[in-house]
């Protein structure tokens, strides 16, 4: 477990170094213009829908470990690639190449670590990988943002060199695992076969339940944060870019400061009831951003709406850290982590991809609609949750509690009776 998130680290280390840099990289440094940059961005999206469907399979017949490596050294030529493209089809296939790669870690990492916590450590151990994920992405892009140089081309090509040996260094420690087999989850059905595991996956009522949920999140904050909110932010509020940046740190900082306080009031909470509070917590956050942008206040009081706005949503992915991937986990039959959870994984890319085509528009020219808009699908996720929550199992929705009758029962039944007796 320690491997992993040691891995979960250095990948969001290595992504944090050149991502937020792509842009600039590709429009202005290479020089290819606006539209090939756009491409670049579009096609990490498609890399990712396109894979994802063969990642779960391919998880589930292999193993994670095997999908792990492969796709770190697909996401390390990418990289390298990238850094060494100068023409726009060199660029665009190494997109392609680096974003497919990026998008089988998310599943593969999240089946290990599965197969390596138990019920016990699961939500603990999600709510780590997250934390260092975002650590990661913040450390790297301060250090990447002072290693670059807008008129040097090769200022660039060691961004990605190091990115790249990032991805190596990962091969390497990740090839020393030795994975073991985690017990089935009480109340998980028990396992199918692979081969109409998709087929079966969508006969599965609550993870349907689960994946649409999972859109609506992703689509009211993660496919809002560098899209429609910012625009929002610089045309509706008037904030400037320094304070577009100020929010993403407080977002991050959020997330860091808060992840293990939060972790110890959701653990002994119902799942379900922990996702409809996160729904809540942002309607109050699309409120500020409504202030920001729409009210009479002073400009300081807006931009620390507006700042707040990204704080409250840090706190709610603090919350759903350690309660949603473990949800899909605990809804997996046995074997199908990895189909589950790459699954779940296509959901978030195609969230991630419509958010900015519709938020984007919204957010730039029609303010009001799009703060009420976003509202109302905050308070969808908390409808979305407690529905899911009366179809879910005493162990899915409360493992705890479950754990704590199992062991009830088990200390109070004599020897050699049956519980049933």
């Amino acid at each position: 477990m320690r491997r992993i998130h040691v891995g979960n680290a250095l990948s969001a280390f290595g992504l944090g170094f050149t991502v937020p840099y792509l842009y600039v990289y590709v429009a202005q440094v290479r020089g290819l213009g606006a539209m090939t940059a756009g491409l670049v961005l579009a096609v990490f999206a498609v890399a990712a829908l396109v894979v994802l469907p063969f990642a779960g399979r391919a998880i589930v017949r292999r193993g994670p470990l095997p999908v792990l490596l492969a796709a770190l050294v697909a996401a390390a030529v990418g990289a390298m690639g990238l850094g060494l493209a100068g023409s726009a089809a060199a660029v665009l296939l190494a997109s392609a190449v680096l974003g497919a790669g990026q998008a089988v870690m998310q599943p593969a990492l999240a089946t290990m670590i599965v197969d390596c916590s138990s019920a016990d450590t699961r939500s603990r151990a999600f709510a780590t990988q997250f934390f260092l994920q975002n650590l990661g992405l913040g450390v790297g892009g301060l250090i990447g943002g002072h290693l670059v140089d807008a008129t040097s081309v090769s200022s660039f090509t060691l961004l990605f060199a190091i990115e790249a040996a990032m991805f190596l260094l990962l091969v390497v420690v990740m090839a020393t695992v030795r994975m073991p087999r985690a017990p089935q989850v009480g109340g998980a059905p028990e396992g199918r076969s692979a081969k109409g595991s998709w087929r079966e996956m969508l006969r599965h009522r609550q993870m349907v339940q689960l994946c649409v949920l999972g859109f609506v999140l992703f689509f009211a904050c993660y496919g809002q944060f560098e899209s429609g909110l910012s625009a929002y932010g610089v045309e509706a509020a008037g904030v400037s870019t320094s304070t577009l940046g100020t929010a993403l740190a407080a977002n991050t900082a959020m997330i860091v400061v808060a992840q293990f306080v939060v972790l110890r009031f959701v653990e002994r909470r119902r799942r379900t009831r922990v996702i409809a509070a996160v729904g809540l917590i942002w309607a109050v956050a699309w409120v500020a951003a409504a202030y920001a942008g729409l009210g009479n206040g002073s400009r300081e009081m807006a931009t620390a709406a507006f700042i707040s706005t990204y704080a409250l949503f840090g706190l709610g992915e603090a919350m759903l850290s350690p309660t949603v991937a473990p949800l899909v986990a605990d809804l997996a039959p046995t074997g199908l982590a990895g189909q589950y959870n790459s699954a779940f994984a296509l959901v978030k890319q195609l969230a991630l991809a419509v958010g900015p085509a519709v938020g984007g528009p919204m957010g730039a020219s029609l303010h009001g609609p799009y703060v009420v808009t976003f509202a109302l699908f905050s308070l969808g996720v908390t409808w979305l949750a407690l529905r899911l929550g009366r179809r879910l199992t005493v162990a899915q929705d409360q493992p705890w509690l479950h754990r704590s009758r199992v062991v009830a029962q088990g200390t109070t039944t004599p020897a050699g009776q049956s519980a049933h007796a």
